[in-house]
């Protein structure tokens, strides 16, 4: 017995280092028409062998297109890299010459007058990306094979099907990241194959190639829409609201499939029943055709479908089925799994199949699918008139920007939206007729209204897969009040629009502007880089029947280094990119703190270095570089931790350290305090809090909770220590407007958003605490009981005075994921005005 396997283990081998051809992967039967040209005719070798590069992957499918009459591409944009987003359109010939009116009919299905239409003859839409994920790249190299087979197939089954369906074919939903992985995993192949996972090529180096330019995981990105691949994505999904839309991902090398659906408990309740019932019948057909070549896989006992910023769940919430396919990541070419040698052309081969199988899910499940998506919109709309709430307005009384940002967002998601035909008051709330918004309940996409406005705070589970909570009005700034009808509606948007600006006039003392503007910080570096000189109010005063608040910026107009022309030529084009409203005024004189006043202190332009590589969260880094350069245009200097003792640190006013968790730095701590003490700012977020405490760099005190496990069984372990997690939620803090950290706050309380386990202990002066939890701050998401009492009161925001500088402490991440607009300005004064705090 042992001989024979030894012998297959033997066969196994051999056949796994082998380079498998065409028809390991594809179906048989299938009478493939010779002049489709085929993957490996383009790439010089067969699909496996070598990891797909982005550009190769983006030659083909125009190959394709250019070679075949079942498929037309589309450039929708690029990435942050300048490469394109393709998308293929895959149906039957006689399908493309009518698409634009099978489009317009399929949109028609989800309308007041969609069941006067008889389904029996619609297609099914069908969207399919792959490797959002850049490091998870067995999807996009399976779309090789797929795109190929839909285009050369000859079969009466892919026939039907393509006559049958409509298919948006996204081959990479990251190009960006699939090509820095590509490079990689292809530099560090041996012509001899290691399995050991501890080779090189199996172990990428700092960002990795999961995320995008900056360092961005996308598949969090569908609902806020902040990045360039998202919006072009969102364009698409929307322009079709396809029936089913499939996410090709990997997971752990040691695990095998999956697919959806997932854990039962955790689906978002504004997800029908029939949603996941759909999942599971198209399950079956994944189950049949992966029995069928031996894989093995699991279903139910993973991930879940409730944040709806994920491509999985994205399609819940707009009448669609989302599913996730999660294959074992060879993340190379063969490694030694629990589950034997795992090769990268097995890893393609279950993602092809998966990807076939769910084609032929949708034409089996045709009417089935059809008929649930008109239901949806037809209950969404019924739900909205029985509901006594009738409409959301939204808005902001000093930053208009935010309002229009998240009025962006919405128009993206093809959600009606209204201006408001006059101001409003209400709850202690201003709703400026110019900066505020209605937004009906009773319009077909009042579910994912709900999913973009909603507030939850109680829960079936208390594990989560990613987020609980991401209620954008919270995380935009902007006020929110609900209505019982639509009288204040006016005008409906119908495309993405910027605040209407008023160009200052020509001043002959100075310039004002209050700081509540998103765009404010990128003003100030403006006019700093231009070696204009811009000083900022400590107090607030009243000049020429105007009040300025906390914060308030002012330019003399006296003593610049330009002439007047000038310097108003830079200030009109800074009202006009900053989206501000700057005013001039003829006086120093002012009912308040006077313009010549020492309680204005002049700004100094902020160099800053941010630090990066191994024990920094990339995403955290990504963030932070992604704020700062395309929004603020702000330069700033990517450090590698491992160089930081090599550099003259002198040059830089602020070093920044997003959540670190590493040893690396230990080295530099010295030089690094020294440097703090000598005049610089060291901004510190999340777990970097913890390793300056362990460095002896600060003394700082914890709030901290031991729990001891009565009668948990093993096998609930993990739930027991997981419902202690804050994965992500919103908390409400009280601030202190008058303190330098909260400038261009505009009301004394701040909505927060947390995922970290860390609470400061507040000062025992309240003029320390500029920013603290309130006694009831759970707004929306889940937090175990022993951690609400924690955050209770306890201080997110902390400053360490060390010799001539200072060191800033903040527990939550400010700029979550680029759509945190709300808190991004609380990073920003930590740059600017760190030097009056």
């Amino acid at each position: 017995m042992k001989k024979i396997v030894l012998l297959l283990t033997l066969i196994y081998g051999l056949n796994t280092f082998a380079q498998e051809n065409a028809s390991y992967f594809l179906p048989e039967n299938q009478n493939y028409d010779s002049t489709i040209p085929t993957p490996e005719e383009l790439l010089g070798f067969q699909v496996g062998k070598w990891h797909v590069s982005h550009d190769k992957l983006s030659e083909y499918m125009r190959l394709l297109a250019a070679s075949s009459d079942r498929i037309s591409i589309e450039n929708r944009g690029v990435t942050y890299e300048d490469r394109p987003l393709l998308l293929l359109t895959i149906t039957s010939p006689s399908n493309h010459k009518d698409i634009e009116q099978i489009k317009a009919t399929h949109i028609q299905l989800t309308e007041p007058d969609g069941y006067k239409l008889d389904t029996n003859n619609l297609p099914v839409i069908i969207y399919q990306g792959f490797s959002i994920h850049g490091n998870e790249p067995s999807g996009a190299n399976a779309g090789l094979l797929v795109a190929y087979h839909l285009a050369a197939s000859q079969s009466t089954e892919v026939i039907e099907q393509l006559e049958n369906s409509v298919i948006l074919f996204d081959p990479s939903f990251n190009p960006d990241g699939l090509q820095r992985f590509s490079q990689w995993a292809n530099t560090h192949k041996a012509q001899n194959l290691t399995t050991d996972s501890n080779d090189r090529e199996y172990n990428e180096v700092w960002p990795r190639g999961r995320t995008n330019h900056y360092w961005f995981d996308m598949n969090r990105d569908w609902l806020p829409v902040q990045l360039n691949e998202s919006k072009a994505r969102i364009a698409s999904f929307t322009d079709w609201l396809p029936n089913v839309l499939t996410d090709h991902h990997e997971m752990g090398t040691n695990e095998t499939f999956f697919f959806q659906p997932g854990i039962q408990s955790r689906v978002n309740p504004l997800t029908p029943k029939r949603n996941q019932e759909l999942t599971m019948e198209i399950g079956k057909f994944h189950e049949e055709a992966l029995n069928k070549i031996g894989s093995l896989y699991y279903t139910e006992e993973d991930y879940d479908d409730f944040y709806y910023g994920k491509g999985s769940t994205y399609p819940d919430v707009n009448g669609s089925i989302g599913i996730l396919f999660e294959q074992a990541s060879s993340r190379g070419h063969a490694q030694e799994t629990a589950n034997g040698i795992l090769t990268f052309s097995f890893t393609i081969r279950n993602q092809f199949t998966a990807a076939l199988s769910t084609i032929k899910a949708a034409n089996e499940l045709r009417k089935d699918l059809l008929a649930f998506q008109r239901d949806f919109y037809q209950q969404a709309r019924l739900e909205g008139e029985k509901n006594k709430e009738k409409a959301i307005v939204f808005g902001n009384e000093k930053d208009a920007s935010s309002a229009y940002r998240l009025l962006e967002v919405l128009i993206r998601h093809k959600i009606k939206v209204h201006r408001i035909n006059k101001s409003l008051k209400k709850n202690g709330m201003k709703f400026p007729e110019e900066n505020s918004f209605i937004v009906p309940l009773t319009q077909k996409k009042q579910r994912l209204v709900q999913a973009i406005f909603n507030e939850q705070t109680t829960f079936k589970d208390s594990l989560f897969y990613d987020v609980s909570a991401w209620t954008l009005s919270h995380s935009f700034d902007v006020n929110t009040t609900r209505m019982r009808d639509l009288s204040i509606a006016g005008e409906e948007i119908k495309e993405i629009l910027k605040p209407s600006i008023n160009f200052p006039t020509k001043a002959s003392y100075a310039y004002l502007f209050e700081g509540h503007g998103y765009y404010t910080p990128k003003a100030i570096h403006k006019l700093l880089s231009a070696g204009i000189r811009v000083k900022v109010g400590l107090q607030p005063f009243s000049i020429e029947g105007k009040y300025y608040d906390y914060g308030s910026l002012m330019i003399p107009v006296a003593n610049q280094s330009m002439e007047e022309n000038r310097l108003y030529e830079i200030i009109k084009e800074t009202a006009m990119d900053s989206e501000l409203e700057i005013h001039s005024v003829s006086t120093g004189l002012t009912q308040g703190i006077d313009l010549g006043s020492r309680n204005f202190e002049t700004i100094k332009i902020p160099k800053v270095a941010l630090l990066v590589g191994d024990g920094v969260r990339s995403y955290d880094a990504g963030e932070i570089w992604h704020l700062m350069d395309t929004q603020y245009q702000m330069p700033v200097t990517k450090v590698d931790v491992k160089s930081l003792r090599s550099i003259d640190l002198t040059e830089y006013s602020h070093i920044v350290l997003p959540s670190y968790n590493g040893n690396l730095l230990n080295s530099a701590k010295e030089k690094l305090s020294s440097w703090v003490s000598n005049g610089g700012h060291l901004v510190a977020y999340s777990d970097a809090i913890q390793w300056l405490n362990r460095q002896e760099i600060i003394d700082e005190k914890f709030r901290k909770v031991d729990l001891a496990a009565k009668d948990v069984s093993f096998v609930n372990k993990n739930r027991f220590t997981g419902a202690q997690a804050i994965g992500g939620s919103i908390f409400q803090t009280k601030i202190d407007r008058s303190h330098p950290i909260n400038f261009g706050i505009e009301d004394d309380k701040l909505a927060l958003f947390r995922n970290s386990r860390i609470f400061i202990e507040p000062n025992k002066n309240s003029y320390d605490n500029p920013i603290q939890y309130t006694n009831d701050p759970l707004l929306s998401g889940y937090i175990s009981e022993e951690q609400l009492n924690l955050i209770k009161g306890s201080i997110p925001f902390k400053i360490h005075q060390k010799g001539r500088g200072s060191i800033l402490l903040m527990t939550d991440n400010t700029n979550f994921r680029a759509f945190w607009l709300g808190t991004h300005q609380l990073y920003a004064n930590m740059l600017f005005y760190a030097d009056f705090m």
